[in-house]
């Protein structure tokens, strides 16, 4: 499985096709591609480069998916024995991206990203519904494996003849 290293927003990510990230905010908007000619190592099945410090060339595709805020850091200060406290929030603002294609330094294509599958309320509805039946069937054989084990203890109990203890 081929993978890249790449550098945005000051932090680094080891990324593959069709892999969905939360990078810092770009400013671009949804839908649009992006490329990231920051690459700093490149994997394939068969080569490995490493750049120093980038790879000349070499280049990773990616369409934002979305451009929102992360989830809320709460910020607490407490001054102890002055009854002082402060606290507040912050939602650092992100992009959602999808990976869709990684090149080599040459511009060959190392992988592509598959289409994406559509998901809708319908596809998720569906899916959910699928493993609740799915749970429920194997409860249910479990309850009537259960069941009928017990049978089967009950009639083998009948089956043994009693003992009695000889004087």
């Amino acid at each position: 499985m081929s993978f890249a290293v790449i550098q945005t927003g000051g932090k680094q990510y080891k990324v593959s096709t069709s892999e969905i990230l939360k990078i810092e905010k770009i400013e671009s908007s949804e839908g649009k591609t992006v490329e990231f000619k920051n690459v700093l190592f490149l994997n394939d099945d068969k080569s490995t480069e490493i750049g120093n410090p980038n790879i000349q060339g070499a280049k990773v595709e990616a369409t934002i998916l979305k451009n929102t805020k992360n989830k809320t850091i709460l910020v607490f200060k407490k001054r102890r024995r002055k009854n002082s406290r402060k606290k507040y929030g912050h939602r650092q603002p992100i992009s959602l991206i999808r990976i869709t294609k990684i090149f080599a330094k040459n511009g060959k294509l190392i992988s592509e990203a598959k289409p994406q599958k559509k998901l809708s309320k319908e596809i998720v509805k569906g899916d959910k519904e699928r493993k609740k039946q799915i749970l429920e069937a194997q409860k249910n054989k479990q309850e009537s494996d259960k069941k009928i084990a017990k049978r089967v203890k009950k009639i083998d109990e009948k089956k043994k003849p009693l003992k009695t203890k000889k004087k």
